[in-house]
């Protein structure tokens, strides 16, 4: 009785019941989000060009992190549009969230260069 409390314990706390005599394993613990982006120094409601610009900072000083953090809040804000309500489906064709879509890519893959070219 004792040993299958143990084992419901194990299964409703996330463990994998091993065999008899082994010691429950703990579950893949990993984050399918990854981890929290440092902030960048930007008010909340800037425009995207201030994000940019705070994005430019980031890079050139080698914070990575702050800089994707920086250019998703640029991207965010440029996707901003008012539409009809008929036309909220389509999606938007504007220059600068690709230009900032292309950055973001070029800094995913470590081609800091790259990323300020899209940003300037």
């Amino acid at each position: 009785m004792r040993l299958s409390c143990l084992c419901y314990a194990a299964v409703l706390a996330g463990l994998t019941v091993p065999p008899a005599g082994q010691t429950p394993v703990p579950p893949d613990t990993a984050s399918p989000y990854g981890i929290r982006l440092p902030t960048p120094e930007v008010a909340e409601n800037a425009p995207p060009a201030t994000f940019l610009n705070a994005a430019r900072l980031a890079i050139a000083a080698g914070r990575e992190g702050e800089a994707q953090e920086a250019l998703e809040r640029a991207e965010s804000r440029a996707l901003d549009r008012s539409v009809r309500p008929s036309r909220a489906g389509a999606s938007s064709r504007q220059p600068l969230a690709a230009r900032i879509a292309e950055a973001r890519a070029a800094l995913a893959t470590g081609d800091r260069m790259q990323a300020l070219q899209r940003i300037d």
